[in-house]
């Protein structure tokens, strides 16, 4: 019995031993982890509670001005009004909705959508109804404001294209941030942000959009905002000015009016673009507000494709331009000289087919500044003969045919000059002969762009110099707060501001290499695109300027899209005008001026324009005109030195 005593109590002893010692390892371990928390991580903590009472808010910056070389506002930023509406202040959300849906036009489904918004609110926090009010919609509700209980006006900021459509596809345009553009940054996250969608806006959208600033809010544990206690400004996006003259963008555009077109003017010696219009064009403005259903079906589904920048998209046979680079060929690998005459009888047999020269009757003999100047396609059939297709490939390249340029603008396109080896590796066929002749007057398998044509041009001008085109006459720069206004049509440089660096506009920069042209060659190429405007035999002879020391050279180029019949030959070809739009031809001219002292080349494409001398070469002439008088007028008054 006392053996049953003494085995109880050393089990109980035992037992109370392993739960005091369990007891204090629980003890021990809290005490452990109070000392952790309240020790070791106590600022971390601390850093914790004063992020529960201070909220962090970022201010959005202003976005980044662009500006042509002359200080003309291109993309602006404009004083903006939206509507909030605070569901705590207002006793009936459904019935303050009712009260505005008339003043600012809100549809049911937009009704909807904003009581979804409001229900994933918080009652005291703001929601946006509605953007981008006029000044009489803003007056409208708060001449009602005692009827529109829970309603308040923000002011802000919006994107805004003052020159509208005029340099629409060189802006591009801003849009709201979507799911795929999230990259970490918290601006992006910020309710109404825009980032650039579309051409300049998207290239340099980094640099536009300028960094975000911070206000630090207290608040209460229901999260409702007591004071600001702090405030770091954002800093404003930095400007950009462009190459441009919006004078002779607008006039561009003008010219063009409602045809598929575009027109490049290029300074030959520096590259800088001062035009870049495509035809027809759209308004940015519309995207930056958001773009409605029905608007975007309708661009979208126009066949003369408003949305495609053509400058630097737009890839058509270049037609006769290219008869330029063929010339030069010939002369430079031995195969003509300048006094070289083939016969044109109208026609060149190879094999069993017949090329047909434009002119009917053919032009009879012909050397290589007539073959130009009236544009005998037999003359550059002989000459394509003889050269073959690698060997013109090879001058067309290296006058900045079938490359691109980074234009800083995306989308731009490559264009297409063609080899026997391409055909071999990318059809599987190989070369014959009637194709060299075809894309001896520049049709076939090539393509270019307007941009490529005016390169093409520049180098011819400039004397075989390997000029590159750019838009970008300065980046990050700060102008002015408060730009004069300027009239695009006034000469007046923006370097002839004090208020603005001197090197907002670069001065031309340094000399393009040579190409290795032989300038003998080059010259006799130009005396016959002088003839071509000079002579009255000449294919743009109406399409001349007729004032002193503004002569303009220049080559036509008309470009079938359809293949005419022989039974059509023998009867009579059908004209332009009685054909649908996309069966006429596209009209095409490229020159340079003044013819004295080439600066400036310009390139003109007129999509199923017709012919060249008849739709083109007049829209070049009077742009070139207007370049030309302005560079007159800015010799006249220099920039000023200091």
């Amino acid at each position: 019995m006392q053996q049953n005593d003494n085995d109880r109590q050393i089990r109980f002893t035992r037992r109370a031993a392993i739960l005091a010692g369990g007891q204090a390892m629980l003890f021990g371990a809290l005490t452990g982890r109070l000392y952790y928390l309240q020790v070791l991580e106590a600022d971390r903590y601390k850093l914790l509670a004063e992020e529960n009472r201070i909220n962090v808010r970022l201010i959005q910056p202003r976005r980044g001005r662009i500006v042509d070389r002359f200080g003309v506002q291109l993309a602006d930023n404009q004083q903006s009004y939206r509507v909030l509406l605070t569901a705590e202040q207002t006793s009936n959300v459904d019935d303050t909705l009712a009260a505005i849906a008339p003043i600012i036009g809100l549809d049911f489904a937009t009704i909807d959508q904003i009581r979804d918004d409001i229900g994933r609110q918080r009652n005291f926090v703001p929601v946006a109804i509605a953007e981008f009010l006029s000044w009489e919609e803003v007056a409208q509700i708060e001449v009602n404001a005692p009827d529109l209980p829970g309603i308040s006006i923000d002011v802000g900021d919006r994107r805004f294209y003052p020159q509208v459509s005029e340099a629409a596809h060189i802006l591009g345009y801003v849009a709201r941030v979507g799911p795929e553009d999230l990259t970490g940054d918290p601006l992006l996250e910020t309710p109404g942000f825009r980032i650039g969608r579309a051409g300049i806006e998207r290239s340099y959208d980094e640099s536009l959009r300028g960094r975000a600033g911070s206000r630090q809010l207290e608040v209460n544990a229901s999260g409702r905002v007591v004071r600001e206690i702090g405030r770091t400004e954002s800093e404003k996006g930095r400007d950009l000015v462009l190459s441009l003259d919006m004078a002779l963008q607008s006039l561009a555009g003008e010219k063009l009016g409602e045809e598929s077109g575009a027109v490049v003017v290029m300074d030959i010696h520096s590259g800088e673009v001062l035009t870049l219009a495509s035809a027809p064009s759209f308004d940015p403005n519309k995207f930056a507000e958001g773009l409605s259903t029905s608007d975007w079906a309708a661009l979208s589904g126009d066949e003369r494709a408003p949305m495609r920048n053509k400058a630097i998209a737009g890839e058509f046979s270049p037609g006769s331009t290219f008869k330029l680079a063929v010339a030069l060929a010939g002369l430079e690998e031995g195969v003509i000289h300048p006094d070289t005459s083939f016969v044109c009888p109208g026609y060149k047999e190879l094999g069993n087919r017949r090329f047909h020269c434009w002119r009917r009757g053919g032009h009879g003999r012909v050397d290589l500044n007539q073959a130009i100047a009236q544009s005998c396609d037999v003359y550059f059939y002989e000459l394509a003969e003889r050269l073959g297709i690698d060997r013109m490939a090879e001058t067309a390249e290296r006058l900045g045919l079938g490359r691109e340029f980074d234009l800083d603008i995306p989308g731009e396109r490559p264009g297409l000059v063609p080899t026997r080896a391409w055909k071999r590796a990318v059809i599987g066929e190989r070369w014959v002969g009637g194709e060299d002749l075809v894309s001896g007057i520049g049709q076939g398998f090539l393509l270019t762009t307007p941009l490529q044509l005016a390169v093409m041009t520049a180098r011819v001008a400039n004397g075989g110099k390997a000029v590159v085109p750019r838009l970008i006459a300065a980046a990050d720069v700060h102008l002015p707060e408060r730009l004069p206004d300027a009239d695009p049509r006034t000469p007046i440089d923006i370097l002839n501001r004090s208020d603005v660096p001197r090197d907002a506009i670069s001065g031309g920069g340094a000399q393009a290499p040579s190409l290795g042209f032989d300038p003998r060659y080059l010259a006799a190429v130009r005396r016959g695109m002088e003839t071509v405007i000079a002579s009255p035999r000449g294919t743009a002879y109406r399409s001349r300027i007729g004032v002193p020391d503004m002569e303009m050279a220049g080559k036509t180029g008309t470009v079938q899209v359809r293949r005419i019949t022989q039974a059509e030959r023998d009867t009579r070809v059908l004209r332009n005008d009685e054909l649908p739009w996309r069966l006429r031809d596209h009209a095409l001219f490229v020159g340079y001026g003044p013819v004295d002292n080439p600066k400036y080349a310009i390139s003109v494409v007129i999509e199923h324009g017709g012919g060249g001398s008849t739709a083109a070469a007049p829209v070049a002439r009077d742009v070139m005109e207007l370049t030309l008088r302005r560079d007159q007028a800015r010799s006249a008054d220099p920039v000023r030195e200091g």
